[in-house]
């Protein structure tokens, strides 16, 4: 059940070089993390990397995130994905791996291996290892017959999917999930790049089951993003507090505050972190001036279309299955097959 290293050492290989292994990807995962801090805050309009919000702590905020009454993407995926079930479970077929990409709480995983016939694994690939470990243990007490094989990477990135079952492979078809409109947080560019990479990680004659948010009314996107109970706001400045304790800054969290609004031109949402007053930051060497009202672009949630997203898909090799969305018409969860050579 321990995460799967990118670097893993064969078989029978001592345990200390295992750890060395795993203490050299923490380093060069902190190392990549400072860089992007660095590089991020010395842009005009500063920004960071959304990957980032999910250590511990924001991993725990962001679950409660979904739980809140504003926030409707995760009731209307959990919607879709209960109504449709038995059809996603049908387009895997019998014995199919199930490779999660950003694996969150295990509620939405569960009615897919429910669903599946004799699943032979599931993978998740997630950054966060604690959150991560946490919800495969309570999956591996659920399913003991489906082999557990979490991967701590940044999948957005190179990964390599880990050997499994005879003859060193993935059993069955390999059907990635992708939830959350997490699709969004990317650049259209960026996300049909993404896209021709889960199909590259998948190989030819996979599937991929992903949740994408669509337009609607401004105040409802707006009331998603900055909730009454500030629980959003909580998780937009844990950034600050991580790169305070991770990479060695000394921001005062409170001197910034949570921003969301609908950038109408983009068709997303954007979240910054604005500064309250004139300010500076150190970290290191590196010093950072903030004016009153400047921001760091933390995230962006770009909304779609069904004719956009499903054009963005056929770009990046994939071709539509199936297209289903909630009653109000304000989610959509696509089933794609990757185009075969």
């Amino acid at each position: 059940m321990a995460p799967v290293s990118l670097a893993t050492p064969p078989a029978g290989a001592r345990t200390a070089s295992r750890d060395t292994a795993e203490h050299r990807a923490a380093d060069e995962a902190a190392a990549l993390f400072r860089a992007d801090v660095i590089f991020g805050l010395s842009q005009p309009q500063k920004a960071l990397p959304p990957k980032y919000f999910y250590d511990a702590a924001g991993s725990r905020l962001f679950d409660h995130i979904c739980r809140l009454p504003e926030y409707y993407p995760t009731r209307c995926e959990l919607e879709i994905l209960k109504a449709r079930a038995a059809e996603i479970g049908a387009l895997a077929g019998p014995g199919a791996s199930l490779v999660e990409f950003g694996s969150g709480s295990s509620i939405k995983v569960r009615l897919l291996l429910d669903a599946m016939a004799e699943p032979a694994a599931y993978v998740p690939i997630d950054i966060s290892g604690p959150h991560m470990r946490a919800a495969v243990a309570r999956l591996a007490e659920a399913y003991p017959a489906v082999a557990m094989v979490p991967v701590e990477a940044d999948f957005t990135q190179a990964v390599r999917l880990p050997p499994l079952g005879e003859g060193g492979r993935l059993e069955g078809r390999r059907v990635g999930f992708f939830p959350g409109s997490t699709i969004g947080n990317f650049t259209p560019e960026a996300a049909t790049s993404f896209l021709a990479h889960v199909g590259e990680v998948l190989g030819d004659g996979s599937a991929l089951v992903i949740g994408f948010d669509l337009a609607k009314d401004r105040a409802v996107l707006e009331a998603a993003y900055d909730d009454r109970a500030g629980i959003t706001a909580a998780f937009n400045l844990n950034l600050l507090s991580r790169i305070n304790r991770e990479v060695g800054a000394d921001f005062d969290p409170g001197g910034f505050r949570h921003k969301a609004f609908f950038n109408g031109t983009e068709n997303r949402i954007e979240m910054h972190l604005e500064s309250v007053r004139e300010q500076a930051v150190r970290m290191g060497r590196h010093h950072f001036a903030f004016a009153r009202g400047e921001t760091i672009h933390t995230e962006n949630s770009y909304k779609f279309s069904v004719d956009a997203f499903l054009a963005m898909a056929r770009h990046a090799g994939w071709r539509q299955r199936a297209m289903w969305t909630d009653p109000k018409g304000w989610f959509a969860v696509a089933a794609l097959e990757r185009e075969v050579g």
